[in-house]
Order: structure tokens, then sequence, then C-alpha cells
């Protein structure tokens, strides 16, 4: 462990751990009922589960052994009640954890070192950078996209009392700790109902409004003071993106009106920002000839919110133009005092506008598709014979469409909203300017016909003659969709019409790739390796059309999503690969977890510009893969997923992880607006199943089967070739895959086999335990081989540090959660009629709340 690591993690012990322990005695006062017993309890049972595991027990041993020797509780319903409450504390233990690790974020992270805007600035001192070099900044930009998929549990009012509670705790207010850890006590950590696609917008725009706002000004200031040499008062480096209410990918509760609903709330609360600053600015402008300037201007901003209807000469030019007076006033007589003031809010204006965050819409291709269908079928705008037409004819056919009036011959409900989507779009553009929606992102498309059906949409409402306003995005997730992408393209680059298109677009073409689904599909380290071989064959074939491609990354929270340590993967790109801009999605928990306070989002946003401005002005030849080391993890990356689609084409896989995890519980958890699975079947299927339940249960497994599986079985053929003395070289000296193997480590890191060791023996999933336990000691030995490392993590002593902590608090809650499994599987292969079977479905859901919770970022 080098000095600076061995240096964050004692203050991380002073700061969280040690704290932890002493805070932690609080509990004991919490307005539970019986609550010094249920602490005392909970530890004797963590001490048990600890003991247990080593002794080879299962979770159902350990649970009555645990009742048989510290309680004299015999009745089910006694003990079952006992069980809730030890949820309720070890919840509240994790809300502690995270709001001491919130509070302690700026003291264990260096805030200006390596990564950081400050330590660029160093960098750029000591380097001679050419001015060719700084023009390839031009068109560099950073856009975070924040998503509601369901992977946070905490209700909105616990997030609120972990924001104060930070606070407090970074202070050491003793008295508001104690009063916050009593509104914990009281405050419910579950929903009753499922939210709405506007109840998750409204969440997260919260984080726009008290975090991203601060975060992005703040490092707009910094861009334009000590760096504007370099980048030249660049406008519009950080731009926002927005999901919730605009994602329709198989979410059938969204629609065109919550669309317009949410655009609405976007604009109210960035308005409700303009005029907190304005306020602000007012107590020190008191100045003559500019009082009554920014008087007005609040003035004005205060009708908007109180009276939006009256709002419509409000324009993001307008109040631009409206602060520069003001400017020009202190310039010319006031010696320009307090002018960073209203700089500072123009540069926000310039990057929020009146839409706060561009709100995306995305759909699935198969619903745009089954539109024409039905317009082939109902009117005459297409040929009745259009679904047996070849893919050229079709989209032939599409191109030739016009105006027309189709609203009568649509049903109501999906194919209505459809088209009265586009109209949406349109609408939004109006009133909160051309940001304020201009990307249609198209889930499974798998041919440039998907493409030209949204072209198709827009001819409908706007006329042919039209420009269309918006950026069409493909999105391409499974492995076989990765591969033929290159092909879709030029099929596209090559048709006139779309060509045509892209002249509108400044011959830009942004291409979405998707981790969750590519790893479901093909593994962790195939899905890795086939998205950015596709970006390598993306960006010839735009390159071959003089189109500037930009990749968004759809990126989850674990590794197994395409988290873990992202910024690593953008400082990682070679020169054969796009990478003037960085987009990607922050998903779910990721959101509060690495962007939950001003301090976390400032320091993680500058991670992520620094890795794409450095890739941009200091040429990392080392980061391209030459031909050989290519062929070696392309043979990696076809071993492991051999050995990964050997496992998920085994006939129990599915029932396996229906019958050992929570799998089929997450619909009724009601953490998220949508279904925990596609369609309307049934039974369910791989194909139909969402990645975040997936990943989201062998996680709560604590197996994490979609972040290493395969990788063990690969390495140990390539040491079998002889090729591992070049695999133990490329780690060295290429970062892309030194990061794919450590988010390979932190997601092994949450493994712990004992928990499930009880399946060793099992009938019918024993083969599968044993396979799966087997690829994990495989994986960890040869990573251990590849990085000459003796432990997992041993490059992230806090992160390692902070992982055990958590895992330790959950062990109760994982053991618990096992035990009701068994208990409902009992009832159901029983057939056993019993009230306490919905008692231990309940107990099984308020495990993963926990559970979820103390991982960040596990599903």
């Amino acid at each position: 462990m080098d000095h600076q690591s061995s240096a964050a993690l004692e203050l991380y012990k002073n700061y969280v751990g040690i704290k932890f322990q002493l805070y932690n005695s609080l509990f004991t006062s919490l307005p539970f009922n019986r609550i010094e017993k249920t602490g005392l309890l909970l530890s004797l049972l963590a001490n048990n589960c600890e003991d247990g595991y080593k002794r080879n027990m299962s979770p159902i041993d350990i649970i009555e052994d645990f009742f048989n020797k510290h309680t004299l509780l015999n009745k089910e319903e006694a003990r079952l009640d006992i069980l809730f409450r030890f949820i309720q504390y070890a919840e509240r233990q994790v809300v502690l954890f995270d709001a001491l690790e919130d509070a302690a974020f700026k003291y264990v992270n260096n805030m200006m070192g390596t990564g950081t805007l400050k330590y660029l600035e160093h960098e750029l001192l000591s380097t001679n950078i050419s001015v060719a070099a700084t023009k390839r900044l031009s068109n560099f930009s950073l856009q975070l996209v924040l998503t509601a998929h369901p992977t946070q549990f905490y209700p909105g009012a616990v997030l609120g009392i972990i924001h104060d509670l930070a606070k407090s705790l970074e202070v050491n207010d003793t008295e508001a700790i104690n009063m916050y850890l009593q509104q914990l006590g009281r405050t419910p950590f579950f929903k009753k109902k499922k939210p709405t696609p506007y109840d998750e917008a409204v969440s997260l725009i919260w984080y726009l409004e008290h975090v991203f706002y601060a975060a992005v000004g703040n490092i707009t200031n910094i861009l334009k003071g000590q760096l504007s040499h370099i980048f030249c008062n660049k406008d519009g480096m950080i731009k926002m993106g927005f999901w919730p209410g605009g994602d329709r990918d198989g979410n059938p509760f969204v629609t065109a009106s919550t669309t317009l609903q949410v655009a609405n709330a976007l604009r109210t609360s960035i308005i409700r920002s303009y005029y907190k600053e304005v306020r602000s600015i007012r107590r020190r402008l008191t100045f003559d000839g500019v009082d009554h300037l920014v008087a007005d201007l609040e003035k004005q901003l205060y009708q908007c919110l109180t009276e939006p209807d009256k709002c419509n000469n409000i324009t993001a030019d307008y109040l631009i133009a409206s602060l520069q007076n003001i400017k020009q006033q202190l310039v010319y007589n006031h010696n320009s005092l307090f002018i960073e003031l209203v700089s500072s809010l123009i540069d926000k204006i310039e990057i929020f506008g009146l839409h706060f965050a561009t709100l995306d819409i995305r759909q699935d291709s198969a619903i745009h598709a089954q539109f024409f269908y039905h317009l082939a079928e109902n009117t005459e705008t297409l040929s009745s014979n259009y679904i047996k037409l070849n893919e050229p004819e079709q989209i032939e056919s599409l191109l030739a469409i016009n105006t027309i009036s189709v609203e009568n011959i649509l049903p109501e409900g999906l194919l209505k909203d459809t088209l009265e989507t586009i109209k949406t779009i349109l609408n939004i553009q109006h009133t909160n300017g051309p940001a304020g929606c201009n990307r249609y992102i198209i889930s499974q498309c798998n041919s440039a016909l998907n493409v030209i059906e949204v072209m198709a949409l827009f001819y409908l409402v706007n006329g042919k003659e039209k420009i269309i306003p918006v950026d069409i995005i493909p999105l391409f997730e499974t492995i076989d969709d990765l591969k033929n992408a290159a092909d879709i393209m030029e099929k596209l680059y090559t048709n006139e019409v779309y060509k045509s298109h892209l002249s509108t677009r400044r011959n830009k073409q942004t291409i979405m790739l998707g981790f969750s689904d590519g790893t479901k599909d093909g593994g962790y380290f195939m899905a890795n390796w086939g998205i950015y071989k596709a970006k390598e064959a993306l960006t010839n074939i735009s390159l071959k059309y003089n189109i500037e491609v930009a990749f968004f990354d759809g990126r989850g929270g674990p590794p197994a999503r395409g988290g873990g340590k992202t910024h690593k993967f953008y400082a990682s790109m070679g020169n054969n690969i796009a990478n003037h801009e960085i987009q990607l999605t922050i998903q779910g928990q990721t959101i509060s977890s690495n962007f939950g306070t001003v301090d976390a989002a400032q320091f993680n946003i500058e991670q992520l510009l620094h890795a794409g401005i450095s890739n941009q002005l200091f040429e990392k030849k080392e980061a391209t893969f030459n031909a050989s080391d290519e062929a070696i993890l392309q043979q990696i990356a076809n071993l492991s997923y051999d050995a990964y689609v050997q496992l998920k084409s085994n006939p129990q896989f599915l029932n396996y992880l229906s019958h050992a995890s929570p799998l089929n519980f997450y619909a009724d958890t009601n953490i998220g607006s949508r279904p925990a699975k596609k369609g309307g079947a049934s039974r369910t299927t791989l194909k139909d199943l969402r990645a975040i339940p997936f990943v989201g249960a062998w996680s709560q497994l604590k197996q994490n089967v979609t972040g290493y599986y395969g990788l063990g079985t690969a390495l140990k053929k390539i040491d079998e070739l002889g090729y591992l003395p070049e695999v133990k070289r490329i780690y060295k000296e290429s970062l892309f895959f030194k990061t794919m193997l450590e988010n390979c480590e932190m997601a092994m890191k949450k493994c712990f086999f004992p928990l499930t060791a009880y399946l060793a023996n099992h009938e019918l999933y024993g083969e599968m335990w044993n396979n799966i336990y087997a690829e994990y000691e495989l994986t960890k030995k040869y990573i251990f081989l590849v990085s000459s490392h003796t432990e997992l993590m041993a490059n992230y002593p806090v992160e390692q540090h902070s992982i055990q902590t958590r895992e330790k608090i959950v062990l109760p809650l994982t053991t618990i959660q096992q035990f009701a499994i068994a208990r409902v599987r009992y009832f159901e292969e029983n057939n056993l009629s019993s009230p306490l079977k919905s008692t231990y479905e309940k107990l099984v859901m308020r495990c993963s709340f926990g559970i979820i919770n103390a991982g960040r970022n596990s599903a």
C-alpha cells in the first residue's frame, strides 16, 4: 500500500470507522419497541452468523440456533416480530454509515489530488501543450444523464435525513445527530405503494436543484477562471440529461402527458434555482442604478414561479441579456464590485437554460414496428403488404410518408401515445428551449429500419419539409447487436435522406451502448470487450463517411452493469476510439452514493472531466492495443463468453436463481414504477427479465455471477496456451484491461459463498452452486496471478474497508432473508395454506432494502 492510500485509510478509519462505533451506541435510545434488547440481540445474532458460517451451518440452522440459545421465544409469530425489528435496526445502522461516509468525503478524498481540475492545472503548467492539442477541446463535453432505474430503496424522507445527518456529523453536533437519529427511528423505510414515473422524476429533480446546480457551477467557475487560457471561456462543457418521464422502454406508466408534466417540473425547478440566486445577489448589489435592475429580475422570476401561465416572455436569452446589462453597470459605474456573482449566474443559465436537463425520450423498436404495421393494415399510408417487404423496401415506404391525420385509426393506449409523444417533444422545445427535449433513443435497435421508423413518426406529425429537431440515437445492447452496429450505421450513413438529416444535426451521430443487457447476454468480460470493439468499428465507419460520432454509455451502478471505476475506462480509451465527448447514465443508487452531496458530485464530475480532457491533451499511444494484444483479449472474451453461455444454458439456471434468491419478490418491493420484467407473460424468461432484478438477485445471493463469471476459465485456458506472461504485461501497460479486472475484484469482494453453501449438495441445484463457486475461486486465483496481489481490491484500501464494514452490518439480514426464502419454499412445496407465508414473503422484501442500500450500487 502506498503512502497516499495508507494516509487515506487512516483518515477513513478516524472519520468513519471510529465515529460509527461511537454514534452507533446512540441507537439504544431510538424510539423502537424494546430497542435496548433489540440492539443487544442483533449483536448476538451477528456473532451467531459469523461463527455459524465458519462451522458450515445453514441460515436456517443459524436462526434456529440463535433463538434457542439467546431467547425464550417459541412461537413463530413472536420470532417473526423480532426479526422485523432486527431489520429496522440494521437499516438505520446503514443510514448512519452512509451519512458518515458522506460527511467524511472531502477529508478522505484529496479534493485537489489526482484526477481533479486542480491537478490538471498542475499538469498543464508542467507540460508544453501545443495549440493544436488545445483545439481538440473545442468539441469536448461531459453529459451526465440521471435515470430512475429502481436500485434505490430509500424513500425521499430518508434521503433528506441522510443529507441533514451528514452535515451534523461533519461538525460533530451531537445534539442534532441524536435528534436526526430519533427522527430516523420513526420514519418508514418502505413505500406502501409504487411510485409513479412523475414521483421518480421529482426525487431526482431534488438532486439537480440541491447538488448538481452548485457542483456544476463550481466546476464552471474553475474552467472559466484558473483554466480559462486552455478553454477560452468555452460554454457548455458540462450538460445534464434526464430520463424519468421520458423513458418509455417497457414502462407502461410513462405517457406523453407524463413527459410534459416532468418537463414543466424541470423548468419550474431551474427557475426556482435562479430566483434563489438572484435574491442572494440582491443582498450584495445595493448600488444606485443596479439595485432596481436586480429587483425587477427577481420579481419576474417570482412571477414565473407563482403564475407560470404569464411567464412566456422569459427565455434563457432574456435572462442572460438582463444579467449582462447588470454586469455593464457594475463595470462602468461600480468598479466591477461583486461582478463574479453575476458572471457565475450567467454561466449557469448558459448551461441549464430553462430546461435544467435535457429530457430524453426512449422507446423499444418493437413498439415503432407495431405502430407502422397497424398503419399498413388500417390506412393507405403504407401498402397492405408492408409487413412482407424486405428492409430496403420498408425503408423506402417509410421515407415516402408525409403529414396525414391518423389519430382516428389509432387505438387508445400505447400506439396513440407513440404519436402524441412526438407532438410533446415539439411542445417542450417551444417552452423549455430546443435543448429541453432533443434526443430520441431506440432500445433494441437491430436494423437501419428501426432508425428510419422514428424519422417517419416525425414526418407524420411535422411533415417531410420540416427539419427533424432531434438526435435519433440507436441503442445497441446484446452481443450480436454490438457486432452488427457498424454495418447498421453504414446503411444509415449511405442513405441520402438520413445523411441529409445528419447535416441538420452538424453531421454528428450519437450512438448509445448498453452495459447492463450486454452483461446479462454475454457475461462481464465479453460485454465490456464487445462494447470496446463496437466503439472501435463505429469510430472507423463514422470517419469513413465524415461523421462525428459520440458514444453514450448506459452504465449502471455495479461493475456488472458498467459501473465501478468509470472514470478510468474513459481515461484508458486509445486514439482508435472517438472520445471527444463523455456521455453516460448515472443510474439509481449511484446518484445518491457518488453524487449525493456537492463535494462528492464535484469530485466525481472532475474525475470524469479530467479523464476526458487528459485523453484529448496528452496522447497516450500505449492506450491503444496492438494487434497481438487485441488477439489475446479477444480470445479471453470468447472463452469467458463460452463459459458464461454454458452456465446460462443450463435448464436450471433461472430456476436456481428463483429458488435461492429474492428474484421473484422484486416486483412487490415498490421501489420503482416499472415492472421487473418486460412483456405481460406470467412465466419469467431470461430475455424478458430486466437487468436490474437479474443483477440484483445475484447480488443479494452474494454470488455476483455477472461481475466475473467466465473470466477464471478463460485465463486458465490462456495460461495453458502459454500466454499468461503476455496477459500480465497487458495488465501493467493497459489501464483499460486493469480497470476491467479491478471492477471484477469489486464484484467478488461482495461475494459470500458460505451464505448459500447449504445448496452444495442439493439434488437439483448442487451442481450449479459448485460450478459458480469453483469459477469464483478460479477467477480469484488468476486475478492474483495477473496482478501479483494477495487480496481483492488491494489497490483500494478505503473502498475495501467500506465494503467489509457494510457486509458485516448486513450479514444478519442476508441470513434472515435466506431463512425467510426457505420458509416460503417450505409452505409452497408442501401446499400449506398459512397466513404466516405472506409474513415471510414480506420479511424477504424488507431484508432486500437494507442489503441493497448497504451495498451501494449492488443492483
